[in-house]
Order: C-alpha cells, then sequence, then structure tokens
C-alpha cells in the first residue's frame, strides 16, 4: 500500500497568462506565481489552504505536452458538471464514444465522469465515485442508463 495520497499535480502550458484566467475560471485559488520562472500555483479547494496543488509551467512549443487529470466532486457537482462547464463558456467533450449530453459511468470503478479540455488540450475530468456496483455489460455507459441498473449481486 502506498503511504500517501496526491497532493499536487502539473501540466504544462504555451500561455501561462491564458491558463491563469481558465484555472481562474474553474473556480480555483490562484496560490502563487513565479514570474522568471513563468509557473503558478494554485489551491484545489480555496478553504484548504494546505491541500491539494496544482502547478501550470509554461513552456515552449518543443517542450509541450498535454497531461490529463480529474477532480473529485460530490454526486450532485457531476449531475450539474454541464451546465456548470457551459455557464463558463467550457465546453464538454466526448470520450470513449460517447458524446458528452450528460455524465458516462466507467463501470469498473464506479465513477461518473464528464471530460473537458483546457486551453492548451490538457485533458480534465470531473468524477464522482458511486456508492454501489450494478450490474453492468459494458465498461462506460450514460450515468442515466446506469442509474436504471439493478444492484450487483
Amino acid at each position: 500500500m502506498m503511504p500517501g495520497t496526491l497532493y499536487e499535480t502539473h501540466v504544462k502550458t504555451k500561455n501561462l497568462e491564458t491558463a491563469i484566467d481558465f484555472y481562474k475560471k474553474l473556480g480555483m485559488d490562484l496560490a502563487h506565481t513565479i514570474e522568471e520562472r513563468r509557473v503558478a500555483f494554485f489551491w484545489f479547494d480555496r478553504n484548504n489552504k494546505k491541500g491539494q496543488m496544482l502547478g501550470v509551467w509554461e513552456v515552449p512549443d518543443e517542450d509541450f505536452r498535454t497531461s490529463h487529470f480529474a477532480f473529485k466532486v460530490s454526486y450532485e457537482g457531476i449531475v450539474n458538471a454541464k451546465d456548470w462547464l457551459l455557464e463558463r463558456g467550457i465546453e464538454p467533450r466526448d470520450a470513449f464514444g460517447l458524446e458528452p449530453v450528460e455524465p458516462m459511468v466507467h463501470t469498473w470503478m464506479p465513477a461518473a465522469a464528464l471530460y473537458f479540455h483546457d486551453p492548451d488540450g490538457n485533458s480534465l475530468e470531473f468524477l464522482c465515485v458511486l456508492p454501489e456496483r450494478k450490474n453492468a455489460e459494458s465498461d462506460v455507459l450514460y450515468l442515466s442508463e446506469w442509474e436504471k441498473l439493478p444492484l450487483a449481486d
């Protein structure tokens, strides 16, 4: 067993100011910038200044690579995620063959998710771990489909 939890993660950007604006739009709290290193740090939870952090590093085009991370949200948060993103001018994206009409469920976890991109194309996700296992024949399906399934034996 690993002796800890994730404290921080980092993504790369081609334009730090654009990235700062985007992550503020997501409601993240800008904690610190270091201009000479072209990096900004954000708190995931503005009410917990010793909690998890995101570092955003500006790099030249030749060093840029996209990455992925997920924000853990409540059930209410995932149900409302699409509208919440659209209100902020952020388009949810398709994933695993499903259009972003509503959250999808990764049935093996199980967890509901909705995917979107930051301005650099990094893959971001809102994710809600679901409380019970169900009998599903597919690896991914829409949340509304999941809710109709019987509980697993």
